[in-house]
């Protein structure tokens, strides 16, 4: 692969959408919706794949990724219309939970809704017949999770000879979550004459490798540092006990009256025992998680965002895809020990513009992986120190330090195998 051409990061866009030479159907979309200016990785990456780039687009969440690819997809189709082919996509996006499918699938609704064109959402966790019997009718885009487009595939439901857009969306949640084997199928399947795009919020080495494989001569298109926390996000830290921590998030709550909290769950028993516990305090809350049907997914969802439930306990997995107004706190109960997981997950408030804040919930077992989210985000997140159940943090031990420094991601690997196991 050609190295990428990467566009000025420090530049600010004073474009619009008019300005864009969008079709004037997508234009009236985008009017009634009252969007007139791109976001900068919007206004940076439109340009490019109306020409038919492929593209790497480095953006931290909540910065408008979806639109960015979206709108340059519906032009193209838009441009050159082509009759109906049943089971055979022109466009197709791969995306890793359900919730960001379909958030995925309702953008195309909304900005190609003025156009004659045919998208459908696949996913798990609920019967194929409805999916299967839109691939039957023709469609052309499809937004899929991996396990259960490969397994359409396999059942001769879905084609990908005519696929002439791939997207490839959240790339490092993909590998995160296991995917990696998957993806590499679904790339293996397509045409080789085709435009590609990587979205991915960091771009660490796995992300890079599965690049050189998908994109060809790529635009690299990047608004903000690697792995960068959005400026509007104040962070904090609380060290805590671990038999604390349950008082403690009941105690935060508590002092934030102000918008909706969202928690994260390292896994689903947790997250349920919290809900049942935050229940006992008073505080009405939901889980979602994997084990959750899709319906009670959903459901969850929408109490939140109506703001029925103010507060949403959620594991990584089933969080990706929740793109929410008004979350004004970001919980860690449990540090990741990912540290790029912390910067996915704190992402999920002060979108758009708005401010937002972020708490870590950190006991002593959890201080490497601080240390090492520090390292990602290069800041010392600031201590809470005189909250009910502070503890001391001890002075740091620099022999230890060095020898993490040393070991690096071969001992980061290690820690994040074992808890992968934990959690099955």
């Amino acid at each position: 692969m050609a190295r990428p051409v990467c566009t000025q990061t420090h530049m600010t866009p004073t474009t619009t959408f008019a300005a864009l030479k969008l079709a004037e159907p997508i234009q009236r979309a985008l009017a009634d919706k009252k969007y007139t200016t791109p976001s900068p990785i919007q206004a940076r990456a439109i340009p490019h794949l109306l020409e038919g780039r492929d593209l790497m687009g480095c953006a931290q969440t909540g910065t408008g990724k979806t639109a960015a690819f979206a709108l340059p997809i519906l032009q193209r189709l838009a441009d050159r219309p082509k009759t109906r082919v049943p089971h055979k996509p022109r466009v197709l996006v791969l995306t890793p939970t359900r919730e960001l499918a379909a958030q995925i699938g309702e953008s195309f609704e909304t900005y190609g809704k003025n156009l004659r064109l045919r998208h459908t959402v696949i996913f798990g966790g609920v019967g194929q017949t409805p999916q299967t019997r839109a691939l039957r009718n023709g469609v052309d885009i499809v937004v899929a999770t991996p396990g259960r487009l490969l397994d359409l595939a396999r059942q001769g439901y879905i084609d990908f000879d005519a696929v002439e857009v791939f997207v490839l969306d959240e790339a490092d949640r993909m590998l995160d979550m296991g995917f990696a084997p998957d993806v590499k199928r679904v790339i293996a399947k397509l045409p080789p004459k085709r435009q590609s795009l990587l979205f991915s919020a960091t771009m660490p080495r796995p992300i890079m490798e599965i690049a050189d494989r998908l994109l060809r001569d790529p635009v690299k298109v990047e608004v903000a540092p690697v792995a960068s926390p959005a400026e509007r996000i104040a962070q904090h830290v609380c060290h805590v006990d671990r038999r604390d921590k349950t008082r403690l998030l009941a105690h935060t709550i508590n002092e934030h009256r102000d918008g909706l909290v969202l928690v994260f769950s390292r896994t689903k028993h947790g997250a349920n025992k919290l809900v049942k516990q935050l229940g006992q305090t008073g505080t009405r809350a939901e889980a979602i998680h994997g084990n959750k049907s899709q319906s009670a997914r959903e459901r969850a969802l929408t109490q939140f965002r109506e703001g029925r439930v103010r507060v949403l306990v959620a594991t990584d997995i089933a969080a990706r895809g929740i793109d929410v107004k008004g979350i004004s706190l970001v919980i860690n109960y449990d540090i990741p020990n990912e540290p790029e997981s912390y910067v996915h997950r704190i992402g999920r408030t002060a979108r758009a513009g708005a401010d937002g804040k972020a708490i870590a919930f950190c006991d002593p077992e959890e201080r490497p992986w601080l240390r090492d989210i520090e390292r990602l985000i290069r800041i010392d997140v600031p201590i809470i120190p005189d909250h009910p159940f502070a503890i001391a943090r001890p002075e740091p031990d620099r022999d230890r330090s060095r020898r993490f420094e040393a070991a690096g991601s071969h001992s980061q690997s290690n820690r994040s195998r074992r808890v992968r196991r934990g959690r099955r």
